[in-house]
């Protein structure tokens, strides 16, 4: 617990060439048009969250919400696992604003490469594992 166990990265075929956001994280259908769309890869990476208690991610409400439009488009069910939010998690424990997850690994001293998926989430790992840390080193309240 508290520490990184694998790292993976896999682009996906989109279902249409045209998608939004290519000026943002530099990602085109150039780079995605060989690769297999999500239903193909999707077994291997569920594998990844066997043994789990939770899928951390920044804004996890989007991120819960098109993971779960992606499994239902290619006919597969959803994982079952909870979401924790990293923007709540950054605020709560250390009341970081703005919460921009490059505002937040500015704050924590956390590395990130904005926008490219491996990067972010590693950080959103890695503030999950700071903000256990700060749990069990904070004396309690009363």
């Amino acid at each position: 617990m508290g520490r990184i166990v694998t790292r993976v990265y896999r682009l996906i075929r989109p279902p249409r060439p045209s998608f939004a956001f290519t000026w943002l994280h530099g990602i085109g259908w150039d780079e995605v048009k060989d690769e297999p769309v999500f239903g193909e890869v999707w077994n291997d990476m569920s594998a990844l969250l066997e043994g789990a208690g939770f899928i951390a991610a920044h804004n996890a409400p989007f991120d819960r919400g098109v993971l779960r439009a992606c499994c239902r488009s290619a006919g597969l069910e959803p994982p079952r696992l909870r979401f924790e939010c990293t923007v709540r998690v950054a605020r709560r424990t250390w009341g970081i604003y703005p919460t921009k997850l490059d505002h937040v690994c500015r704050a924590l001293d956390i590395p990130l490469q904005h926008h490219h998926a491996a990067s972010d989430a590693e950080a959103c790992a890695r503030i999950m594992i700071a903000a256990a840390a700060a749990r069990t080193s904070s004396p309690p309240h009363p």
